[in-house]
């Protein structure tokens, strides 16, 4: 495991370069546990300048499946983390000037491990519950913009994407329409 970067967080390389796990430090005793989510100084030692805009919160029940999203204009930076159960959380390279375009990178995200995973702009997102729910708490870089949400097939085979899934995921209309990676409309 890599060395820590301070001795309150420690980065962890995924397959893709740009899309790396964060472990904080966490000081537990018999009251319970504290950590450091975000401090914008030893996130910039990690080399995330970005600014944060928005939070978002989220929960789903098991084997619900939200993504891939990204937003086409205004693309966002997220930083994932898990407060309540576990989920495999997915990545997606969409920039076409990229050497690993259509590449993707998990992590398997828990209330346990208290990892984070930072997704920078240009990437499509999503995960899989694996516990009976989770609550996915996100910062992101840029605000929410609809018009410009755009969904790709979270089941594209060129993706390669190991889900691991027991049965079929539960998924809402929007997921279900998603499009595969050769009719996407992808980042330069």
């Amino acid at each position: 495991m890599p060395a820590p970067v301070t001795d309150r967080i420690t980065k962890i390389p995924t397959s893709l370069p740009d899309v790396f796990v964060l472990e904080p430090r966490v000081f537990g005793d018999a009251r319970g546990f504290f950590l450091e989510s975000y401090n914008e100084r030893d996130f910039a030692g990690l080399g995330i300048y970005d600014r944060f805009v928005q939070d978002n919160h989220s929960r789903s029940g098991q084997n619900v499946l939200r993504g891939l999203h990204y937003q086409i204009k205004h693309p966002q930076g997220k930083l994932v983390r898990v407060v309540e159960g576990e989920v495999l959380d997915v990545a997606v390279d969409l920039r076409r000037s990229s050497e690993r375009f259509g590449k993707c990178a998990s992590a398997i995200l828990s209330v346990e491990n208290q990892r984070m995973l930072w997704i920078p702009q240009g990437f499509a997102h999503g995960f899989l519950v694996r516990s009976a729910s989770a609550q996915v708490l996100y910062k992101s870089t840029d605000y929410y913009a609809p018009e410009y949400e755009r969904t790709l097939a979270w089941n594209d085979p060129e993706l390669q994407i190991e889900w691991d899934l027991k049965e079929e995921p539960v998924l809402s209309p929007k997921d279900q329409r998603g499009v595969l990676l050769r009719d996407a409309e992808c980042f330069d």
